[in-house]
């Protein structure tokens, strides 16, 4: 405990009993009414006069009943306004669609103390859908550029079913006519290739706006069709310049305010970016302005490409979403960009483009189907997070949720949290921006950050207050804010006798801080905290032991002094846990602890073999068992050797119990003996005072049954049978089985056997033949 005590004593904070961690303690809360507020949002300031406890402490502290008037308790609560709150709805007309509620909202905030905004989002019908298609027009395109004419209506038609509210326009690009990208031979300029139809290609471009977004979509097929391909020199192409041109000049071509922007950006090659300039001798860098003049990119040759950052910014700033429908060997680079550019997403186009209409449908679900929230122009002490259930059950931490349908709403809670009061006074209102990605509808959040107490402001100040010391200092919120040349709690301290600095190195002592971190400094001395003392605060005393009744043993066994318990006369120990003296501890032959063990605490503790307060009883030898053993076995058996009158006269039958069962606990010694019938008595006992045995006896004595050897002899002899019984059975069992199976194999071969009924083999008749071998059949 006292190394505990050292390290805090490092630590600028100030511990109260029972209130270690509380940051409304740190000395810095102290020092004024906006600093207390600002600490932490339990945090309460005082305003009683000459109030004898911290003045900045947590509102449940103040309000003891020994605390602060709870009407001079100031602690300032947060509030949400909304301002502008449409409820989301659908709209035949862009006016009419509401996406995101509330619109406005007012937040007065108290620093460290987050604030909720429940936003709810929809995905309106027939919300207003401007598609810009952006397409590389260089002469590698040119079967794209046919197909996708051939396929404009069903781009329109398609679109239309999604929102009746559709326009579609048409852009193409082809890179700056400079070297190295493209050939700047005269007559290249002019015609600098020749289609696979034997027409000649249009002059190079930066980038060519041919039809701003329109409602009649039949154009787009016209306007697509009458488009010439170009040609030019390098692989890559001017593609972000078209990008940021076709983002950045709204009213050219012809973004609406309320409406889902979307580009599609279709190209079979990579793209140039900043610091390609370089090699066509441009070192001007791109500005992200508009710079178009009859629907031309008028500073192609003038202006380096945008970086990465700078299409990223502006594509977020203009809430334009981007498809990038590219061929297959390009997919993997356009995909890495998309993975930076919020609400984008990468398609890969077919050959000759035939699968842009689906390429498109797709991607655009894509985007709508979910949502994602972001923010802008968040303060460098404001921080937001986003929780939402989305469609399930369990709320959490996120910004997005998935798998929108048109018409749903979904409700999303933004958690605003200012980390500290700003410096300058002018940052104390703020205002930030919520946000859909790809969207330009938006949640306006004003800020009141709460950094001064009403008390503080000069309405309630007493100038020059005869309660800070002759006058010298403003009396605000029940403390005084010194004038120049004083400092102290009530500007006691004159800074041309005792500057501050040399009133604080006055206080440090040994430590690193001013009194320890215990007190405060006035004109160099130490006034110190409760529960400190010493010159410097440097005595704890909270850093004794604790006991069960309260530390040194509690307030009738002793005090803490500088980490050391001081005890009362009648106690002792490290925290005045014993009491003084050893007359618990002597034994009935009047040695301390009857001289088996220590005395420690006026309590025995006993060396081994022995129990007892008084270490007088050994159980490992006869002592107690035997003494008593008579005296049982007359009080509850009435058996023994001593007579009832005898019984009376020498036994204590007070101290003699019986119970149905003997209990089991720490200090009881168990003693069994053999009664005269032959059945076995138990009994403990425990010390009631050194002198006096509290014995219990159990009611019931353990006696050995009778043996009967007529049933013993009986059942060996039934044992005995039945298991010859068993086996002859199973010997039976077993001859059965084996003749069964004789009988089933005779039968087999029987029925298997093949006899021959042509006649017997070994049969020969009776007669013999003989032919005579010189007859030869003549006649005489």
């Amino acid at each position: 405990m006292r190394w505990l005590a050292a390290a805090l004593a490092l630590i600028p904070l100030v511990y109260v009993k029972g209130q270690g961690g509380n940051l409304c303690l740190l000395e810095n809360a102290q020092k004024s009414c906006s600093a207390c507020i600002s600490t932490a949002p339990e945090c309460g300031w005082c305003l009683t006069e000459n109030y004898d406890q911290p003045r900045c402490n947590m509102v449940k502290n103040h309000a003891r009943p020994d605390g602060c008037d709870p009407s001079a308790i100031v602690s300032p609560q947060d509030s949400l306004h909304k301002l502008m709150n449409e409820n989301v709805r659908d709209g035949e007309l862009p006016e009419n669609a509401v996406q995101i509620q509330p619109q406005r909202v007012r937040i007065k905030i108290r620093p460290n103390k987050p604030v909720r905004i429940p936003i709810v989002f929809r995905q309106a019908e027939n919300y207003p859908v401007d598609l810009y298609y952006l397409m590389d027009l260089s002469n590698s395109m040119e079967d794209d550029k046919t197909k996708l004419a051939e396929l404009g209506n069903l781009i329109a038609a398609r679109m239309s079913a999604i929102t009746k509210n559709f326009r579609l326009g048409f852009g193409s690009f082809v890179d700056k006519v400079v070297m190295p990208y493209v050939s700047t031979v005269p007559r290249k300029l002019q015609q600098p290739c020749t289609t696979n139809t034997g027409l000649a290609c249009e002059a190079p471009y930066g980038f060519k706006n041919h039809l701003s977004l329109d409602l009649d979509t039949s154009r787009f097929a016209q306007e697509v069709m009458g488009a010439s391909v170009s040609g030019n020199l390098d692989a890559p192409e001017g593609g972000f310049d078209a990008i940021m041109q076709a983002v950045a000049c709204e009213w050219q071509i012809g973004w609406r305010n309320v409406s889902r922007r979307m580009l599609v950006f279709s190209t079979d090659a990579g793209f140039h970016y900043a610091g390609d300039g370089k090699l066509g001798g441009i070192v001007q860098p791109n500005d992200g302005h508009c710079h178009m003049s009859n629907n031309i990119y008028t500073e192609s040759s003038n202006q380096d490409y945008p970086s990465v950052s700078q299409i990223t910014a502006k594509l977020k700033e203009k809430s334009v979403s981007i498809i990038f429908a590219v061929t297959k060997d390009q997919f993997s680079i356009y995909e890495k960009l998309s993975n930076i550019i919020e609400s984008s997403t990468t398609g890969e186009l077919a050959n000759d483009s035939s699968n842009i209409v689906n390429l498109i449908e797709d991607n655009y679900n894509k985007i709508t189907s979910f949502v994602q929230l972001k923010t802008e122009n968040v303060g460098k002490n404001v921080s937001v997070k986003f929780f939402s259930r989305c469609f399930g059950q369990d709320e959490k931490q996120t910004d997005t949720c998935e798998n929108l349908k048109i018409g749903e709403n979904v409700t999303f809670s933004a958690e605003v949290t200012v980390t500290q009061c700003p410096k300058d006074r002018k940052e104390w209102k703020q205002g930030l921006s919520i946000y859909p990605a790809g969207l330009a509808e938006r949640l306006s959040v004003e800020l009141d950050i709460i950094c001064e107490c009403e008390c503080e402001t000069p309405g309630f100040e007493e100038v020059n207050s005869p309660k800070c010391f002759d006058g010298n200092g403003t009396y605000e919120c029940g403390i005084c804010s010194c004038n120049p040349g004083r400092y102290g709690e009530e500007c006691e301290c004159d800074s041309s006798e005792v500057s501050s600095k040399e009133s604080d190195e006055k206080c440090l002592g040994n430590s690193t801080v001013t009194c320890s971190g215990r007190g405060r400094c006035e004109c160099g001395k130490c006034i110190c905290n409760n529960g400190y003392e010493g010159p410097f605060c440097e005595c704890d005393n909270l850093a004794c032991d604790y006991t069960e009744d309260g530390i040194c043993g509690g307030i009738d066994h002793g005090i803490c002094k500088c980490g050391v318990c001081v005890c009362n006369e009648k106690y002792e120990g490290d925290t005045c846990q014993c009491m003084t003296g050893n007359n618990s501890c002597i034994g009935s032959n009047g040695l301390e602890c009857s001289g088996h063990g220590r005395c420690l605490c006026n309590k025995c503790y006993c060396f081994a073999q022995y129990i007892g307060p008084t270490c007088d009883d050994c159980p490992a030898c006869p002592g107690k068992c035997e003494e008593n053993k008579a005296c049982v076995q007359c009080a509850e058996f009435d058996s023994g050797p001593l007579s009832s009158e005898e019984c009376e006269k020498q036994c204590n039958l007070d101290l003699i119990d019986s119970e149905p069962t003997l209990p089991s606990r720490p200090g009881l010694r168990k003693c069994q003996f053999r009664d005269d019938d032959d059945c076995l008595f138990s009994f403990v006992y425990e010390y009631k005072s050194k002198d006096e045995v509290q014995i219990i006896v159990q009611e019931k004595k353990s006696c050995p049954e009778s043996v009967n050897v007529l049933d013993i002899v009986l059942g060996v002899v039934g044992g005995i049978l039945a298991v010859g019984i068993a086996l002859l059975f199973i010997w039976k069992l077993l001859t059965f089985i084996h003749d069964r199976r004789e009988f089933a194999k005779f039968e087999k071969e029987r029925q298997n056997a093949k006899w021959d009924t042509g006649g017997n083999p070994i049969y020969k008749q009776a007669t013999s033949t003989f032919t005579n071998p010189t007859y030869s059949g003549k006649q005489g």
